[in-house]
């Protein structure tokens, strides 16, 4: 019986350790590295007119005391199925360290009352997250979020763009590590 409580408390507690090692937040040195590929986006018309395919490209790299995220996506959708539309989109953004703990600060960022985005990000465990807000001139809120996961294989994406509370479009991808 002495033998089987031991058994499951050391039990207990190496997955209480497990957790604590897992809950833990990286740091950006973790997401260094240039990663490459695929998924899909969608929106409330989706149901009818199916989905777009999107190609990435993501680059997270030091830069003086914070780093930088390079994104590239081309988006193929719409058009002649034989010949569908191409659009290339390129975002850099630098990133520097706060005074709260894995918030980092976006730049180029203004005032979004004044036309310019605000841009942010946070590390929570092994997820970093960019955060870029808009206001247009009517008031409306758009809010984009760049999910972006550490696994097994590189990085898992999800994206996701709200307009004043309401769903706009969702993006699911998935990158391998190309290199560090």
């Amino acid at each position: 019986m002495l033998l089987f409580k031991s058994l499951r408390t050391g039990i207990c507690l190496l997955f209480l350790a497990t957790g604590a090692v897992q809950a833990q937040d990286l740091t950006p040195a973790h997401f260094y590295g240039t990663f490459q590929g695929s998924g899909f986006a969608e929106d409330k018309d989706s149901i009818y007119f199916g989905t777009t395919v999107r190609d990435l490209d993501v680059i997270i790299a030091p830069s003086g005391g914070g780093f930088n995220v390079t994104w590239t996506t081309i988006i193929r959708g719409g058009g002649d199925p034989s010949k569908p539309n191409v659009r290339r989109k390129t975002q850099t953004v630098m990133f520097s360290p706060t005074d709260k703990r894995n918030v980092f600060r976006g730049a180029p960022s203004g005032d979004p009352l004044s036309g310019n985005r605000y841009i942010w990000s946070k590390i929570e465990g092994n997820t970093l997250t960019v955060f870029i807000m808009t206001i247009s001139n009517s008031g409306a809120y758009n809010m984009q979020s760049y999910a972006r996961t550490l696994s097994g294989y590189g990085m898992e994406l999800v994206f996701s763009r709200i307009r004043d509370g309401e769903p706009v479009r969702t993006a699911r991808a998935k990158l391998t590590k190309a290199s560090n």
